[in-house]
């Protein structure tokens, strides 16, 4: 027959899920980002420019469940996605997007429901910065890949190995004919469908107008900070130009107004025991498993679990006055307020450019609680507020959720066992592959929230 392959097609079967995949990826780039030793590749193919990766359980399929979510929330460029889409509806196999079947047609209330569901399973899965296939990890090569899912359910139509190979033929002989990476289409993108998408230029200003609220916020306090005091109002009264103006000399007033201005020095202990309470959260229980394992019927996955929700749960409990011993003013607060909320606003302005939906999470649980926080007014309600904006509340809420928009609820006993596992799971990711969601919440998330803490303990 005529050969019309301009490029090498790699065939991969490879062991051990992600750990293989990575070691692979490893020895064909020649380089040891997470120390995986392997015995090296058996040959090398150039530059490899897009990857497909298949999960198949059975010789017949009634669906094409594709996975785009990569490490870190990368997604591979929308010219692939959608030339899968093609594909399929060319040769009549059935597509779907988390799982979800395509929409209705038509605007009706059904279908924007649809819609609304596997958009925010979407941004759940991306959140998570979990890769939802091997081909998670081609993506930080800049190798454009997608995971295909054959499912094998209950409904009538199926389809045999045939029809997928034609899909799967169609879409190398087009990725065949690439003279350049796929560049064109996007990169940052939501999928609400497979037959429609919401770019970066869509979300990104409902993102905005979010971090405008702690924008807002500063700016208030920043003015109000400044005009303060006796004098500073509108009503002061002016100096007659009748009478001759006298430096006056400092008197018990003066010296009360000098004392009741927040001062930096105070600000210090609180900020680095916060951090200093994310480091011990990011080190500890890793490093004191074996400890855990000696002195407790424990196992090390239990122990290194267990000790992050002991070291989350006792930062609450840090002494939060040390503006008492430092001679802080009651006033502090307002300083320490401004300097967290700016640190929240560039924490999540620059999240958002790297995984839009995490960021996009944290700000809708983190900002309404951080505008509202402060020492005076019902601390009971404002403790709670703050309480169920923490990160972990956020992480068992996004599990909950994600149960209820696939249609399988979890019970409070389940979702706690996911909750437990996807602590453990987040700290495996970062340690075999790299991934920046467990220490960008302990070294930052973690630490401003304790700041928001201490704000609402400062009287």
């Amino acid at each position: 027959g005529q050969i019309y392959w301009a490029k090498d097609i790699v065939f991969l079967v490879n062991e051990h899920d992600l750990l293989g995949m990575e070691a692979w990826l490893e020895a064909y780039h020649d380089v040891n980002l997470t120390e995986i030793q392997s015995s090296g590749p058996l040959g090398r193919a150039g530059a490899i420019q897009a990857a497909v990766s298949l999960e198949l359980s059975s010789d017949v399929v009634t669906s094409l469940d594709v996975a785009v979510e990569g490490l870190n929330g990368q997604l591979p460029n929308l010219d692939l996605v959608n030339l899968f889409h093609a594909f399929c509806q060319k040769n009549g196999l059935l597509c779907t997007i988390q799982g979800k079947l395509p929409r209705p047609d038509g605007d009706s209330l059904p279908a924007y429901a649809r819609s609304l569901q596997t958009l925010l399973l979407m941004v759940l899965a991306q959140a998570s910065g979990r890769p939802r296939g091997d081909h998670g990890l081609f993506l930080r090569y800049r190798i454009e890949a997608v995971t295909l899912r054959g499912i094998n359910s209950f409904r009538q139509y199926k389809y045999d190995m045939t029809t997928l190979g034609k899909t799967l033929e169609g879409m190398f002989r087009k990725l065949n004919n690439l003279l350049e990476r796929l560049h064109q289409s996007y990169f940052f993108y939501l999928l609400p469908s497979l037959s429609r998408f919401v770019s970066i230029g869509l979300y990104m200003p409902a993102f905005g107008f979010i971090i405008l609220v702690l924008i807002l916020k500063i700016s208030f306090r920043g003015a109000g900070g400044g005009c303060g005091g006796p004098g500073g109002g509108r009503g002061a009264s002016k100096p007659s130009p009748h009478h001759s103006l006298t430096p006056a000399r400092p008197g018990p007033l003066d010296d009360a107004q000098q004392e009741s201005r927040p001062g930096l020095l105070a600000l210090v202990p609180p900020v680095l025991i916060c951090h200093a309470a994310g480091l011990a959260l990011y080190f500890l229980p890793v490093l004191g498993q074996h400890v855990a394992t000696q002195h407790f019927p424990v196992s090390e996955a239990e122990a290194v679990v267990l000790t992050l929700i002991a070291i989350y749960v006792a930062g609450m409990a840090l002494p939060h006055n040390t503006h008492r011993v430092t001679g802080g003013s009651d006033r502090g607060w307002v300083t320490l307020k401004l300097v967290t909320l700016l640190y929240l606003a560039l924490q999540l302005a620059c999240l958002a450019l790297l995984n839009f939906s995490l960021g996009f999470v944290l700000a809708a649980t983190m900002v309404p609680a951080a505008a509202a926080v402060r020492p005076t007014g019902p601390k009971v309600l404002l403790g709670a507020l703050l309480v169920l904006s923490t990160p972990a509340a956020t992480l068992l809420g996004g599990i909950l959720a994600q149960r209820e928009l696939e249609e399988a609820p979890a019970g409070p006993g389940e979702g706690w066992q996911l909750f437990l596992g996807a602590l453990g799971e987040g700290l495996l990711l970062h340690h075999l592959h790299g991934a920046f969601l467990c220490p960008l919440l302990a070294l930052g998330t973690y630490p401003c929230w304790l700041l928001l803490w201490n704000v609402l303990c400062w009287k």
